[in-house]
């Protein structure tokens, strides 16, 4: 089995990003590079995930594609149309659910259909109901927030960004707070909502593992400043396992080049 790390640009793409910088002030007087020039094409229907230290770059690229931050330099676009601000065909899911306490699971995802103009309540009610069942949900509709635990709240969370059917999924960390065994289920279940839905999905997170385990391709990330240094496509079946030797001989190489990155940024290195 071998690691591709060469890529070709595909000749069309659903997201693409072009030399894009971004920097803020965090202290309000030194300028912190966050990311410089990223350049990335997603096709339609791809499932990618971004992988690097923090302070890398990997969320805000992620805020810069839902179109909750505007680049410095480069441009960003959807369908061939600029990303300017946040838009229905864009939704993103968090490490946290951030769900509304005073609804229950069904009223959280009858909420965000709020975006989809036209749907009486009949109909609002009913897509709720088919993603909480896409979720595994169908018998705690009902339930308060309260009562679900963490990984019940993130399918919650999920079933509510997949509910006003948006063209592309952003995640960033969804699962980083869950325990290991909901993590797990929770891979099974999204690689499975991905296959029945195609929907097209950037993902965010630390471990190289859960990357290899529900991506496509894995892009990786180096700090200081932030820049996307390599891609890897994944060449493994579906549904997988993050336990089996084959994921796990992709996730050795890709972090053995993460620490090659991560030696060649220190100051030592550099002089």
């Amino acid at each position: 089995m071998t690691l591709q790390q060469e890529f070709a640009p595909p000749t069309s793409a659903k997201l693409v990003v072009d030399q894009v910088s971004k920097s803020f002030r965090p202290d309000g007087r030194n300028r912190v590079q966050a990311l410089e020039r990223a350049t990335l094409r997603v096709d339609e229907g791809e499932f990618v995930c971004l992988v690097g230290p923090s302070g890398c770059g990997k969320s805000t690229l992620l805020n810069l594609i839902a179109g909750l931050e505007a680049p410095d330099d480069g441009t960003l676009s959807s369908d061939g149309e600029p990303i300017r601000a946040p838009g229905r065909d864009r939704m993103m899911m968090f490490q946290e659910s951030a769900l509304f306490p005073w609804l229950n699971a069904l009223g959280n995802v009858m909420f965000s259909l709020k975006l989809k103009p036209g749907l009486t309540d009949a109909e609002r009610s009913e897509v709720a109901h088919y993603y909480l069942k896409l979720v595994g949900l169908e018998n705690f509709e009902r339930a308060s927030i309260h009562e679900l635990s963490g990984g019940m709240k993130q399918r919650v969370a999920l079933a509510r960004a997949l509910a006003p059917n948006p063209r592309v999924l952003l995640m960033d960390e969804p699962f980083a707070a869950l325990d290991a065994l909901t993590r797990e289920q929770l891979y099974g279940d999204l690689q499975r909502i991905w296959a029945e839905r195609k929907k097209t999905i950037v993902f965010v997170t630390h471990n190289v593992r859960e990357a290899c385990c529900l991506g496509n391709r894995v892009i990786l990330f180096s700090k200081s400043p932030g820049r996307i240094r390599e891609e890897f496509k994944i060449d493994l079946p579906r549904p997988r396992d993050i336990n089996s030797v084959d994921l796990a001989e992709y996730a050795t190489r890709i972090m053995r080049s993460l620490k090659g990155h991560l030696a060649a940024s220190t100051p030592e290195a550099q002089e």
